[in-house]
């Protein structure tokens, strides 16, 4: 017993011990909590913000319907027409063949960076830099007066005797040209991209897989790849969307692409701002389905990491559906009860 309770205890003052704490693990009250009052936490500026941000989204629309300057009408009558379609076609074949070259020699160009091969690295590395370093435009420009300096290509054995040649300009025309010089230039970055997937998936697991015995070539398609492509995926389909979009610039060579097309159709009639209109909705279109594919291939590649993906949001549509069926059905049964 201390001095202050002893005191207390003789002179017969009760003493006032301080209430004990409730356990953290203690049930908690509910009696207590019956009497509060639940108060909403309140974000004025948020609401703010996005009033704003509808105010401005509303001025656009009403001024996309009324200004005449859009000429709309002129809009529907080329939207469709067969030289835009013909156009867009030429556009998604540009957008294919360099996508697919620029892939395959990027692959190719990130293996020979990933060897233990200094010459292969060296040359690897000087390829990435030279096509990264040079605008796209000059790039298809010179591949297209590639026949000026050398106006036959032939094959036989290096430094020496030729065993058949033929003329670059009956091989190489606007549309190879084309293809060559995106296919290329979409390769430096490719690699780039592929590279940087593939070093980034853990070390650890190549060892562990090496030391149960799995061939090389089984690591890579199995083990490597498929954690490699949840890196990959995002940049390369944005790489694919910049090439879609990137095509525009083969207008220099006199290619009917959608651009192209469009310069000619309002150098003709005047039309510019309708004219650009067709061709800028066009592009997010075709970019939206680039989109959309982009998605359910990341998706598809996510299932080893997320188990439990989140639902598509055709698989939402058809649950609210269905949430709203039987929302239906429930009142109209309570309804026929009444």
């Amino acid at each position: 017993m201390t001095t202050a309770t002893a005191g207390a205890a003789a002179t017969g003052t009760p003493t006032r011990s301080k209430p004990d704490r409730a356990p953290a693990d203690a049930p908690l009250d509910l009696g207590e909590l019956a009497g509060l009052r639940t108060v909403r936490a309140r974000y004025p500026w948020r609401w703010a913000a996005g009033l704003a941000a509808l105010v401005v989204l509303a001025q656009f629309a009403h001024g996309l319907a009324t200004n005449p300057g859009w000429d709309w009408a002129t809009f529907r009558v080329y939207f469709s027409a067969d030289t835009i379609l013909r156009a867009v076609g030429r556009t998604v074949e540009l957008t294919a063949y360099g996508t697919v070259l620029g892939f395959v020699l990027g692959a190719g160009v990130a293996a020979m960076r990933l060897s233990r091969s200094a010459i292969l690295q060296t040359v690897a590395w000087a390829y990435v830099w030279v096509f990264r370093s040079i605008p796209l435009i000059v790039q298809l420009v010179f591949w297209f007066n590639l026949s000026y300096l050398y106006k036959r290509f032939g094959f036989g054995i290096p430094f020496g005797p030729t065993f058949g040649d033929f003329e670059t300009i009956g091989v190489l025309g606007a549309l190879g040209a084309a293809v060559l010089g995106l296919g290329l230039h979409q390769a430096a970055f490719a690699a780039e991209i592929i590279r940087g997937g593939i070093i980034a998936v853990d070390p650890g697991q190549r060892e562990a897989a090496a030391a149960l015995g799995v061939p090389r070539r089984r690591q890579a398609w199995r083990i490597v790849l498929p954690q490699a492509m949840r890196g990959i995926l995002p940049s390369a389909a944005n790489e694919v969307i910049s090439l879609f979009k990137g095509t525009s610039v083969v207008y220099v060579m006199a290619i009917g692409e959608l651009f192209y097309q469009v310069q000619v159709v309002y150098g003709r009639t005047g039309r510019v701002v309708p004219l650009l209109m067709v061709a800028t909705v066009w592009y997010v279109l075709l970019t939206t389905v680039l989109s959309i594919g982009q998605y359910y291939v990341e998706r598809y590649f996510a299932r080893g990491a997320d188990r439990t993906p989140p639902p598509t949001p055709l698989q939402r549509v058809r649950s609210l559906v269905r949430g709203l069926r039987a929302r239906t059905a429930t009142a109209v049964a309570l309804g026929g009860r009444s």
